[in-house]
């Protein structure tokens, strides 16, 4: 019996001594786990190991493991824009049909007041948008339809007086002018015309699916244009939620002023123009009408090009009627520009001309005239978040 007790208490003795020579072994190696760890055999730890990280995770630190990850955000980066790119005009499609939207709610808020309920409110507006483009269809596609036929039909005419000119004959009878352009027409132009009438052709079906599409589109967002609101709320804190709502209530009522005003200027000037031209004597004077409407549209240089187009077209008709046209629209714009649209835009946008200008500009370059038409109310949106947002937290730091 005692010499069991004295084994064990020689076996505890030995592990004691032991236990303090491995702390004694971690002390001087600095604590670290797996230092004194080696192997009989000059095996190398742990960390000589996997210098560049933890145990279990080699690449953790490693430059292998960064270049590859910088690589792969590199080329997400440029796969991304590479799609952007590839759907900007499903993009601009959007964008233009919720813009519409935005702009066309005011109206149907004004029917819902007078007791009309939001669906028959939203169809008795999208109806005068596809009456809109109607009229506008068979005010224009008629004249220019008229136009290309009195053309063909009357170019054997002016071949057959060119070929009766003297000049033209002795040149042709020297240098066969007339059978060189007989093939040339036969062999080059008529192919050429053939794929470029083909190619409008595909022009026009892509420019009907896209009106068709947009008219969907828009009618979607104007139907759901509450639960767009809502949702998009959500996302916003609980303590900021009212006043983001009062900002983008704001926001939205001053897009939807601008497209309304905007369009009631169009409309004036449409309308105007038209009874000018029409008590000149001009023909096709609701298809110019509507030209000029339309020009109207684009922010600062619309009016003018408008005015310049009709006014040339007017000129081929007659010169004196030309310059009338012309001295009518100068007049005319100079009156829309300090009588009608002050007026009008006073309640819709709060932008100061520079900026208009600056914005009009930059959104022109960067989408073309669905950039410059969307460039106003986004510079007014911008204006309003630094005012309410932006310069109060700058005054209370």
């Amino acid at each position: 019996m005692s010499a069991d007790v004295t084994s064990t208490a020689q076996d505890d003795a030995a592990a004691s001594s032991g236990g303090g020579s491995g702390a004694a072994d971690r002390s001087e190696d600095g604590g670290r786990p797996g230092a004194g760890g080696r192997s009989a055999g000059g095996g190398r730890g742990v960390d000589e190991a996997q210098p560049y990280g933890l145990p279990g995770k080699p690449l953790a630190r490693g430059p292998f493991l960064f270049g590859l990850v910088g690589g792969l955000g590199v080329l997400t980066a440029i796969a991304l824009a590479q799609m952007v790119v590839a759907s900007l005009s499903t993009i601009i499609l959007v964008v233009v049909a919720m813009f519409l939207a935005v702009g066309l709610n005011p109206a149907v808020e004004a029917l819902q007041r007078r007791g009309l309920g939001r669906r028959w409110a939203i169809s008795l507006v999208f109806a005068g948008v596809i009456v809109a483009f109607a009229l506008f269809g068979l005010a224009v596609v008629p004249p220019l339809s008229q136009q290309v036929a009195d053309f063909v039909a009357a170019v054997p005419g002016y071949v057959t007086e060119l070929s009766r000119h003297p000049t033209l004959r002795r040149l042709d009878a020297e240098y066969q002018i007339l059978p060189q352009l007989a093939s040339f027409i036969t062999g080059t132009l008529g192919p050429s015309l053939a794929s470029g009438v083909v190619g409008a052709g595909l022009v026009v079906l892509d420019g009907v699916f896209t009106t068709v599409t947009l008219l969907v589109l828009m009618l979607y967002f104007l139907g759901s244009l509450h639960t767009i609101k809502a949702y998009l709320l959500k996302l916003v804190p609980a303590s900021r939620r009212e006043r983001t709502g009062a900002i983008a209530e704001e926001i939205l009522s001053g897009i939807g002023g601008y497209v309304a005003g905007n369009v009631l200027i169009s409309v004036i000037a449409g309308v105007v123009s038209w009874i000018f031209l029409s008590v000149l004597g001009v023909r096709y004077a609701l298809a110019l009408a509507l030209v000029v409407a339309l020009t109207d549209l684009i922010p600062l240089v619309g009016a003018t090009i408008g005015a310049v187009l009709v006014s040339a077209v007017v000129a081929l008709q007659s010169l004196p009627m030309g310059l009338a046209c012309a001295i009518f629209f100068v007049v005319y714009q100079q009156v829309e520009n300090y009588l009608i649209y002050p007026r009008v835009m006073k309640r819709s946008v709060d932008v100061t001309p520079a900026v208009t200008v600056i914005a009009a500009l930059f959104g022109g370059a960067l989408l073309g005239i669905v950039g410059a038409l969307l460039a106003i109310p986004v510079a007014a949106a911008i204006s309003l978040i630094i005012r309410e947002v932006v310069l109060p937290r700058q005054a209370q730091s």
